[in-house]
């Protein structure tokens, strides 16, 4: 059984592309989640985009390691509570994570 997860692409008004996560992310959807960031960065083009994480209410290491392969091109922006979570998991060393 899957997990609830939802995404929505936004565009920014600085022409920025936002991909904006809702819900929890686990082994269950990981896969969802790594076709949304594939596209999003196909939709970005050589710009990087950004991953919103704010809504994210769980985040296990199937869905870390996704985010670790989009990392030379994502920001991530992540609530109070979970970024400490990506940092711990050293995302903070190769990719910019704002909260």
């Amino acid at each position: 059984m899957s997990t609830d997860l939802s995404f929505a692409t936004i565009e920014r008004p600085d022409g920025a592309l936002v991909l904006a996560v809702a819900g929890e992310i686990d082994m269950s959807n990981a896969a969802s989640f790594a076709t949304a960031l594939t596209a999003a960065r196909t939709e970005a083009g050589t710009d990087s985009f950004v991953v919103d994480l704010t809504a994210v209410e769980y985040l296990d290491s199937a869905g870390l390691a996704v985010l670790f392969q989009h990392v030379d091109h994502a920001t991530l922006v992540a609530a109070p509570l979970l970024a400490p979570v990506l940092a711990i998991a050293g995302l903070d060393d190769v990719t910019t994570i704002k909260s």
